[in-house]
């Protein structure tokens, strides 16, 4: 009997006995979706770490200001300023690798309005070479250059949403804005960035409705509660090749003498913070393919059950072969290639099911997700071999029916 005869013949036998048939692939079914789903989930959390640590910088090293309780911060200000721009100067002046230094400042705000319109846009001050560090893209005009913060002027670039809420569709450049008492003229406008989310504890929040406005106008123009740090946070880039691991521990060792050794900041590593979210996701990947598996597992003993049954059930029908001519190998073919059909049906359909999931995950969810060819390889692969591993068992055992007795057996 060829394979093509044995393989009609699984069907035929499987389409006999429809509700049994089906009820036998659910297990696969199941566990080649979760399989799918569980790889597919990880595989977009991977993917959106790695897009969240491009935008930080993987050769950027960050330092932030720590946030503190008043009382603390009452006893460490004895000792330590806090982030200020002398830890920036001190950094781009000692710290050869520093490719840039770059100060940021988020200004406290009860108030943006323009032409009758308010908002309620975050505003930063930064260094004029913020746009150097690859975060940010203009859409129009230009951004802050270095003769706006050594002049303290009073200009802006605004995010898109900004735009919108304060000067609808018109070209906002050259027109004035209001923060807090303070007047501001826009000479650009960002591009749109994609939305706000939080990494490791990092925000990485969308650009649209922010307003960058120079440092040095921020530190003057602006107050501040005299307990904070001058500075939210400083970033660091390095030049490429240099070991971020090896600066963080020098640019560390010299903040803490300027700090007098009081850690009222913290160093955050953005290649660190990848090699971590690696690990993890390998974890993960372990963890829930282990879970999946054993719904693989728990199918394969689930078809090696109903196999068993179909022997017992088809014993005379293996008798009348057996005495018309049929051999062994024949006998034993017939079972493990049902066996195989319904692991490979099941596979199938479980794939269907994984990319659904995987799909309403990131609809409903807000969680992206990635369906690889190797995930829906693996986990076919592995359903099929399941299902040729539990139908060797019963197929021997109907391969070793007597046929006298097999004819006999009522």
């Amino acid at each position: 009997m060829s394979l093509i005869e044995a393989f009609r013949g699984a069907i035929s036998n499987l389409g006999a006995h429809k509700l049994r048939s089906i009820l036998t692939m659910l297990g696969m079914i199941f566990g080649v979706g979760a399989v799918i789903a569980m790889l597919s989930i990880g595989a977009g959390a991977e993917k959106q770490a790695l897009e969240m640590i491009q935008r930080l910088g993987v050769r950027n090293v960050i330092i932030r200001a720590k946030d503190l309780d008043d009382q603390k911060l009452q006893e460490i200000r004895k000792k330590s300023l806090g982030v200020s721009r002398r830890d920036a100067l001190a950094i781009s002046e000692g710290i050869k690798e520093a490719e840039l230094v770059v100060p940021r400042v988020e200004i406290e705000t009860y108030k943006v309005m323009a032409a009758g319109a308010d908002s309620d846009a975050k505003v930063f001050g930064v260094a004029w070479q913020q746009d150097a560090l690859g975060a940010l893209e203009l859409e129009d005009g230009r951004f802050l250059d270095a003769m706006d913060e050594e002049t303290h002027a009073q200009v802006a670039v605004i995010g898109p949403g900004v735009q919108r809420a304060l000067f609808g569709y018109d070209s906002p450049l050259g027109q004035d804005l209001k923060i807090n008492d303070v007047w501001f003229s826009v000479v650009g406008v960002l591009r749109t960035s994609t939305g706000g989310s939080s990494f490791q504890g990092v925000n990485i929040g969308s650009t649209s409705n922010e307003i960058y406005v120079p440092v040095s106008t921020a530190l003057r123009k602006f107050d501040r509660d005299p307990l904070k740090s001058p500075l939210d946070e400083i970033i660091v880039q390095l030049r490429e090749g240099v070991s971020t691991q090896a600066v963080s521990a020098v640019i560390s060792n010299t903040l803490d003498r300027l700090h007098s050794g009081e850690r009222d900041f913290e160093l955050v590593i953005p290649e660190a913070l990848l090699e971590q979210s690696r690990k993890t996701q390998r974890l993960f990947n372990i963890v829930m393919g282990c879970i999946a598996g054993i719904s693989l597992l728990v199918g394969g003993i689930g078809i090696m059950n109903i196999m068993l049954a179909t022997v017992l059930e088809r014993t005379r029908e293996i008798g009348v072969r057996r005495a018309v001519g049929a051999r062994r190998a024949d006998i034993r073919s017939q079972f493990i290639i049902e066996s195989f059909a319904i692991s490979v049906l099941g596979g199938v359909a479980g794939v269907v099911m994984g990319v659904a999931i995987a799909r309403v995950v990131a609809a409903y969810a807000d969680w992206p997700t990635v369906v690889t060819f190797t995930s829906i390889a693996l986990s076919t692969g592995v359903s099929m071999a399941v299902g040729l591993a539990s139908g060797i068992y019963p197929a021997l055992r109907a391969a070793e029916l007597d046929p006298i007795d097999a004819l006999r057996w009522e």
